[in-house]
């Protein structure tokens, strides 16, 4: 069989993995837009802080490393149309050539593509002018010749989300001072405001210049740079630097499967089911451009690496025969912003109460370990639960770089993801030794605090 993957990123590549793994005769051809087939795109930021080096380096696989598993790449190669009566995908090289590749099954891992938030001037205004985004390995390299070329000393980076705050430490170090602009009340949204602040804190510490509530409205060429206009708090705002980054999110790349027929639903996305098929026989889809199924949530649009991964592993053992399911998300993520941590799971308490939920939440700190035993910080935790039934239902936390707040959330997101009960927690098994945590870790510290507050007696 002739198995075809769209898409030479996460869910792509580890689809055709997959699929190469379980059978080694299937013959399977990825079709890669660019020549960075398998790259980290997570890991642009440590490029420009200097972090990583050479740029190589992001390569999860290189290209021999990926055709040595049987796999053909057909690189600079973007798919147009998808014959689904045919089963041919029609694609166009970098040199204009039209050609068609039949296929037994098809899987499409398109991704997303970044937004403009109807900021004016980005349809004009671009890489050359010192207006950038940051979405793939081609974004990266323009950057940096922009500031190996140009040497800009200031930047507005539009955007205080994952990758924002991750470019906002790069830059810095690279020297230049950073403002960072974000239209909600406080940075990473995807925190409660209460430990957002925590955040924006440190962001001021380290130089950065922080402005929330505020709303951009355009990008201007002027003589003194490039002038970004909009509202901060109601006033008008007026900004100007050498460089503008717009990081304000993704939307799902679903032009290829909606022109054939798929059906769009949560963000726009492509509908899959949890085998991820699309509906259209023979095409699979994975990764940022189809739903997710979440497990306290029901099916929406939440757009991970880690989603898109395990996705891809579906599709790939799928489309050769299997029976493989999506488990589903429960929305994970961590950041590093400069040496604090902040990382969630879950359901803050308005998403929980918008889903059905009797939500509840409570914050604690609690000291990475043993706090006689020298250099314990504080962790801070948010636990949302449901006050009806006691289910865990998310969990946000924010400490210093070292005390494995990465690994501490992934304890709740394993809680959530088993359905435990907030007190249930509390009963896990979790290692101590005074140097690295507390008979009572820092997790069932901040469930405890929840159950004192919220259990019927």
């Amino acid at each position: 069989m002739h198995l075809v993957v769209v898409g030479g990123s996460d869910a792509g590549i580890s689809a055709a993995l997959r699929a190469r793994e379980l059978d080694p005769t299937a013959d399977v051809t990825v079709v890669v837009a660019d020549a960075y087939p398998n790259y980290s795109i997570c890991g642009i930021p440590y490029f420009f802080s200097g972090e990583v080096q050479p740029w190589q380096s992001l390569a999860h696989r290189t290209h021999d490393e990926l055709e040595a598993t049987g796999m053909h790449l057909r690189l600079n190669t973007r798919a147009t149309l998808i014959d689904v009566a045919g089963r041919q995908l029609t694609v166009r090289d970098d040199r204009g050539s039209v050609s068609q590749i039949a296929y037994d099954e098809l899987i499409v891992g398109t991704g997303a593509l970044p937004s403009r938030a109807g900021i004016a001037g980005m349809d004009t205004l671009g890489a050359e002018d010192g207006v950038h985004v940051i979405h793939s390995m081609a974004d990266m390299f323009a950057l940096e010749r922009f500031l190996d070329d140009r040497g800009p000393r200031s930047a507005i980076i539009v955007g205080a989300g994952y990758v924002g705050l991750e470019m906002a430490e790069a830059l810095t170090a690279r020297g230049l001072q950073v403002t960072q602009i974000q239209r909600g009340p406080e940075v990473l949204s995807t925190l409660d405001p209460a430990l957002g602040t925590i955040v924006h804190a440190e962001l001021t510490t380290r130089g950065v210049d922080v402005l929330t509530d505020t709303t951009v409205h355009g990008i201007e060429k002027a003589d003194a740079g490039l002038t970004v206009t909009g509202a901060h708090r109601g006033q008008p705002l007026f900004r100007t630097a050498d460089v503008v980054l717009v990081v304000v999110g993704v939307r799902p790349n679903t032009e290829l499967l909606e022109q054939a027929g798929a059906t769009l639903g949560a963000g726009n996305a492509v509908v899959v089911d949890d085998a991820m098929r699309t509906g259209l026989p023979h095409v699979y889809a994975a990764g940022d451009g189809v739903v997710t199924h979440h497990r306290l949530l029901g099916v929406t649009y939440l757009p991970l690496g880690t989603t898109a991964h395990k996705q891809g592993r579906v599709a790939g053992e799928n489309a050769i025969g299997g029976a493989a399911r999506f488990a589903g998300s429960v929305g994970t993520q961590v950041v590093k912003v400069f040496d604090l941590v902040a990382a969630r799971t879950g359901l803050r308490e308005h998403e929980a109460a918008a889903a059905g939920y009797r939500p509840g939440t409570t914050q604690a700190i609690a000291d990475d370990h043993k706090r006689y035993y020298p250099g314990a910080q504080p962790i801070t935790i948010r636990v949302t639960g449901d006050t009806d039934t006691g289910r865990l239902l998310g969990a946000q936390l924010v400490g210093r770089l070292g005390t494995e707040t990465a690994k501490r959330v992934d304890t709740y997101a394993t809680a959530l993801f088993a359905g435990l009960t907030v007190d249930q927690v509390s009963d896990l098994d979790l290692s101590y030794t005074p140097p690295l945590g507390s008979p009572w870790d820092a997790v069932q510290t901040a469930t405890q605090t929840w159950t004192r507050q919220y259990t019927k007696t």
